[in-house]
């Protein structure tokens, strides 16, 4: 989807410093939408670790727990990424991430 100003702004009216502020502006929203769903991710990742942390090793739901915690990360990570966000070392020792996570993720 491509987005583009109304038309009563032509290309000489954003030019000039109002058109920066006009890109500023819409800089921002998205600045805040990456924050507002990183945040999201991050809640989710939260979630679904407590969840596979109260499932005991022998437990029948266990594998499920911990599919749900695998693609929690996952999402989290891309997220991440997609945030400019690249080492994930911060992240993995803020949350806990086991290390029975990270092995299905390709990380060692």
């Amino acid at each position: 989807m491509s987005l583009r100003p109304p038309s009563r702004f032509s290309a000489s009216a954003l030019s000039g410093s109002a058109g920066d502020g006009l890109f500023a502006l819409l800089d921002h929203e998205i600045a805040a939408e990456k924050a507002s769903s990183l945040g999201r991710a991050g809640e989710k990742v939260e979630k679904t670790l407590a969840r596979l942390r109260d499932c005991g090793p022998s437990s029948a739901e266990r594998p499920q727990c911990l599919k749900a915690a695998v693609q929690a990360v996952y999402a989290y990570f891309i997220q991440r990424e997609l945030c400019g966000l690249r080492r994930h070392h911060d992240a993995i020792r803020d949350y806990a991430i086991p290390a029975e996570v990270l092995v299905r993720l390709g990380a060692a």
